[in-house]
């Protein structure tokens, strides 16, 4: 957990008074240059395991293992990590025992390598005691959502959802923000990441960062793998959902009487769903509307995480600082550092 200082001032004007200035605000443009491994004298072990789908091309892998061995990592490969058994890497007991192997190895840091599914049908076969002994920084998205929060759930262990070694670093072209908020959240560097969040509501509050895919976090719901998160900032993103189901997802979690528990609700990317003629309107602005007005419960928008062209790296089961003005948003990852504190010389504010 974050250590806080308080002071007379809001959260708010803290934030922007530690991190930003008025230019920053008003250009909007991310001071971020491609990262390069010459910037550090140490690289981090990475442990890249397969727990869900099948990744359809070995070769990926190949290019995957380079480019983030550029970026700063040394990559291990798990001995199972392009198996395929029908969709899924291999059957569940040896998905399950990757975990295992992640967790027995020197790696500091285990990246999925892709999403699809396939979680959900190992998660009371992974080995939760030894992962507590072992703890490492997890990472991935999608369905991994069903691993950051059992994680959560079963150890009190935080974990990161952002990107994944195929989809991000496996192919031709890599998005240099998700790089950079990947590494340098690795690397304990990433204070703050400010964001466009039109239509907004105003809010200025601390607590509890938790999420990821929606319809992993409802196929938990009634599970021993669901956290309970007390004043959360629960934060959301889906691919192929129609609104209406996105809206039915959220009416099960407010039910169960989990966003009755929240003190925000931060919506990432909602992509590749069809709107039909017997819509009559009705979009994904019904959703957020429906939200306001049933549940009543601050709504965030544009956080830069989905399955869109860029994916920050966030902690799950981490406390966070977060606050909006002016259609910006700023999520506080880490409490400020004075200068002599920083360990490098550039800057780690981000803005998208």
């Amino acid at each position: 957990m974050v250590n806080h200082k308080h002071s007379d001032k809001s959260f708010l004007e803290q934030a922007v008074e530690d991190h930003f200035d008025d230019e920053q605000i008003v250009s909007d443009e991310a001071n971020d240059v491609p990262p390069y491994v010459a910037q550090y004298d140490e690289q981090i072990p990475l442990y890249v395991l397969s727990p869900s789908s099948a990744v359809k091309e070995a070769a990926m892998f190949d290019v995957a293992k380079a480019r983030l061995t550029d970026f700063g990592f040394a990559v291990q490969l798990d001995q199972m990590a392009d198996a395929k058994v029908t969709r899924f890497a291999g059957t569940d007991e040896q998905r399950a025992a990757a975990f295992s192997r992640a967790a027995m190895s020197d790696a500091e840091v285990v990246l999925a390598s892709r999403g699809g599914y396939g979680l959900s049908r190992i998660l009371h076969l992974i080995d939760w005691d030894l992962l507590a002994k072992h703890p490492k920084r997890y990472v991935g998205y999608s369905d991994f959502t069903a691993f950051n929060l059992a994680l959560l759930a079963k150890t009190g262990m935080s974990s990161f959802t952002g990107p994944a070694a195929i989809p991000d670093f496996g192919k031709a072209e890599v998005d240099d923000l998700t790089a950079e908020l990947f590494i340098e959240s690795m690397r304990d560097e990433l204070e703050i990441l400010c964001f466009e969040a039109e239509g907004s509501d105003e809010v200025d509050l601390r607590g509890t960062l938790w999420g990821g895919n929606l319809a992993m976090i409802c196929s938990l719901i009634g599970t021993p793998y669901m956290p309970k998160v007390d004043n959360g900032i629960l934060f959301i993103e889906d691919v192929s959902e129609h609104p209406y189901r996105i809206e039915r997802m959220l009416w099960q979690l407010w039910q169960a009487g989990i966003l009755a528990n929240q003190q925000a609700i931060v919506l990432g990317h909602f992509t590749d769903y069809q709107l039909v003629e017997h819509d009559n309107g009705y979009d994904f602005n019904s959703v957020v509307q429906w939200l306001r007005e049933v549940v009543q419960i601050p709504v965030v928008t544009g956080l830069p995480y989905g399955h869109g062209e860029v994916r920050a790296t966030l902690p799950i089961g981490e406390e966070v600082g977060l606050a909006t003005q002016n259609d910006i948003a700023y999520l506080v990852l880490k409490e400020h550092l004075d200068d002599h504190d920083h360990d490098h010389e550039h800057d780690h504010e981000h803005s998208h």
